[in-house]
């Protein structure tokens, strides 16, 4: 894409009214050393068996073995935990902060790292949870808790939890079972635990669409561009290949895709930004 374009988009995005709305994938957490556990680093062995990431993020396989799954959601927790947010999480914590009411960030990592670069809760749509939290089984109304600090933050790979540290794991108001509050493969998109129709109505307002590290896999991410794509809204994508998403803001007039490490592509996009607005 030829250097213009990202300029053209930020023009036009800044004459027209609404939010800035940025989208984050795996890719922009990659950097920062997150492995996506799609691969081989994902295999959990329990027994004699090992088990693919897709066979673990299941209710099915929580509700069968809720020890071993928990284990597995523990070690990653670990490895999140001890990664640190890079230059693309800080530049877009820095534009947040430029635009206060103006700005969400929807992301699709469990990893926290954009809430730790100082992004807000509020702004910060986790739509595929956070692994850092976790909530009651029975849906008691019970709000969302964090991990315990009593579990260990390094977690050994392969460790199933005791029954002493499962009940760590329940849920604070009615003892029931607590389960990582993250979306999994075997479930759906809903509203009061990953702000679906938050989202999608949010794409119906955006005035900018910033689409950084994802490969447009799931579902809701998906939708999103597809209706910015059809409101024409401005479009600027971030990431190694251009994929689904680097073709949807081809069908914007004022689309662009830059190919680039997001550390180092989007804190350039976020700087001519904010001196567009000076």
């Amino acid at each position: 894409m030829s250097a213009p374009a990202p300029t053209a988009a930020i023009a036009a995005a800044r004459a027209r009214r609404g939010p800035i709305v940025v989208l984050t994938g795996a890719g922009i957490s990659a950097e920062s050393g997150i492995p996506t556990f799609r691969g081989t680093e994902g295999y959990w062995r329990i027994g004699s068996r090992n088990y693919h990431p897709q066979e673990l993020a299941t209710f099915a396989a929580f509700t069968a073995i809720p020890a071993e799954v928990w284990g597995w959601y523990l070690y990653r927790r670990g490895i999140c935990r001890a990664a640190e947010p890079n230059a693309a999480h800080r530049a877009l914590a820095t534009l947040e902060q430029a635009h206060a009411d103006d700005f969400v960030l929807i992301t699709q990592n469990v990893d926290g790292l954009h809430l730790r670069a100082g992004n807000s809760s509020e702004r910060t749509w986790q739509i595929h949870g956070n692994l850092h939290w976790f909530r009651c089984t029975a849906d008691c109304g019970a709000a969302r808790q964090p991990v315990p600090d009593a579990l260990p933050l390094a977690w050994e790979r392969g460790r199933i939890p005791t029954g002493g540290e499962i009940d760590l794991l329940r849920c604070a108001n009615c003892g029931a079972a607590g389960r990582p509050h993250v979306l999994w493969f075997d479930e759906c998109y809903d509203e009061n635990n990953y702000r679906a129709d938050s989202a999608l109505l949010l794409a119906r307002q955006a005035a900018l669409l910033l689409v950084v590290g994802t490969s447009g896999s799931t579902t809701l991410p998906l939708r999103i561009a597809q209706i910015a794509a059809e409101r024409q809204v401005p479009t600027i994508v971030v990431d190694l290949e251009p994929g689904v998403f680097g073709e949807l803001a081809g069908r914007s007039r004022f689309g662009a895709f830059l190919a680039g490490k997001a550390s180092e592509q989007v804190p350039a996009l976020v700087q001519r930004w904010l001196s567009a607005s000076t």
